[in-house]
């Protein structure tokens, strides 16, 4: 990405190195109103179906269990079709389903 000289460098942070907020700080932010703020160099997003952050980034890292189930043989072989990682894709279209259940 291309900066000016006269742009800053954004600020880099870790969990451990945030800057503390103050109450000042956030009553500031609270008091500006939805219709105030400027979206017009932000697109609107409206499908979420491939928004997997814990897939895209190590945001979130779920709990893996083994389990053992009896699955169909044609959902098995459907499944391989794809090639190795097919308990990773059951995994995925069953996370699907419940992301749309709720």
């Amino acid at each position: 990405m291309l900066r000016s000289k006269s742009s800053p460098t954004p600020a880099r942070h870790t969990l451990k190195t945030l800057p503390t907020v103050s109450k000042k700080d956030l009553d500031r932010v609270d008091a500006i109103k939805d219709e105030d703020i400027d979206y017009s160099d932000i697109p609107e997003v409206t499908d979420f179906s491939n928004f997997r952050p814990w897939e895209q980034r190590q945001m979130f890292k779920p709990v893996k269990i083994a389990v053992t189930c009896k699955l169909d043989a044609d959902i098995v072989a459907w499944l391989k079709q794809g090639g190795k990682r097919y308990q990773t894709r059951l995994n995925s279209i069953l996370r699907q389903v419940m992301a749309h259940a709720q």
